[in-house]
Order: C-alpha cells, then structure tokens, then sequence
C-alpha cells in the first residue's frame, strides 16, 4: 500500500493533505475517547504494541513490489480487534512514520497519502464491525465469515484508495490501470491469508485470559466493553 514517490504530485498533494487530517483529527477523537474511558497508561501501552507490530508487519512479513504500490500483510482487522481503535490507527501512523524514517526515506514525502490509505478503511471496519458483530459477543469469538467481511473490507479499502491515488495523480491511462489492476490481483493473496490470520491470533488471545481487564487488549476482545 505504500504509493510510489511520484505518483502524486505538485498541487495534487494538497488533497492528500486534506484527507490525512481528516483521518488525523477522527483518530484524535478516538484517542481522546480511549484517555477518557481507561487512562494514558492503556492507551499509551497499546499504542507502543501497536506501532512494533506494525513496525515489523511492514519490515519483516513478506512484502513486495506491484504495479503503483506494495503489497504488505498489514492485519490491520488484527490490530483494531486486539488492541482497539486509537491504539491501532496511532500504530499504523507511527508505524508507517517509523519505516519511512529508518528504512525508505523516499518515502516521506508520501505520507499524507499512504496514512489516509490505511486509516480511512480501518475506520470504516471500525464502524462495520458494530454492526456485524452482536452487542455482547467477545471478539474471541468471532467467526471465520466475520472475519472475512472485516478483512476483506479492510484490503477492499486500501486496494480503493491505491487506485484512487494512481488515477487522481496519473489519470486514465493505460499503463496506470494496468498497475492498478495487476496491485489489486497481488492483494488477492493478503485476503487469502489476514482473516485466518486474524483467527488464529484471536484464538490465541481466548487462551490468555490474564489479559482480560489488564488494560493491554481492547476491552471487548474477551466480551461487552
């Protein structure tokens, strides 16, 4: 999901812009829910989880380059479910930032588009997950078709946002929409793959019960938050 250095540009990064603090000042909103409800010390805890698992999803799963972008192994329905909102859509920023600092400087300038592309579906599956998960239901107990429309969704998002990116910065043409099309066929292995991912880690998590009201998981991982 990582759009290319160039493909968009100019005055066009000024959407970019517009949409990332969009994303940003909803992910504060979250993030001043979270203070309010179980502390800093929780939030701050599940943040840093968050970040080092995203840190390593992009840095040490297998990812590669196709077409416009690269495909990653993000499990961003694994992060949202596990540690909750704030936590998972500060991680996946702080994450992205990380990566971009350390290992692909390039990248930077990017960053306004490649953190909408994460964080617009995460917060869609957010919303989703509330009405397709009943009241009372502990997210260890989700579903293999669950979390299949969570994860699909997720990666439907951020395919939708690549190809968005791609046509907005480089238009209509031929060899845009074949990269296009080739890094959305690529991402037909991440939907194979994040929802038996996420179950297992899920499953994992049902063994853990020590976790349940530590303040390092999402209060509804283990029931009704």
């Amino acid at each position: 999901m990582h759009i290319e250095p160039g493909v968009v540009n100019g005055a066009k990064m000024a959407l970019s812009v517009a949409t990332a603090a969009g994303a940003g000042a909803y992910a504060l909103k979250m993030t001043w829910d979270a203070l309010v409800q179980r502390g800093a010390l929780s939030l701050v805890a599940r943040s840093l989880m968050a970040t080092i698992a995203v840190f390593i999803f992009f840095e040490v799963l297998p990812h590669f380059a196709v077409g416009i972008s690269e495909v990653h192994f993000i499990l961003g329905t694994t992060i949202l479910l596990i540690l909750g909102i704030a936590p998972a859509a500060i991680g996946l920023a702080l994450g992205l930032l990380l990566q971009g600092m350390v290992f692909a400087p390039t990248d930077l300038p990017m960053f306004t588009v490649n953190i909408t592309t994460l964080l617009v579906p995460l917060f869609g599956i957010y919303v989703l997950a509330k009405k397709i998960i009943a009241d009372g239901t502990a997210y260890v107990d989700l579903t293999y078709a669950q979390a299949l429309i969570l994860s699909a969704t997720y990666q439907g998002g951020v395919v939708a946002w690549v190809a968005f990116w791609a046509i907005y910065g480089q238009g209509f043409g031929v060899e845009t929409l074949a990269a296009v099309a080739s890094f959305g066929a690529a991402y037909m292995t991440v939907l194979l793959i994040e929802p038996i991912a996420d179950l297992a880690i899920l499953a994992a998590a049902k063994r853990v019960k020590g976790l349940d009201g530590s303040g390092l998981v999402n209060q509804r991982l283990y029931g009704a938050a």
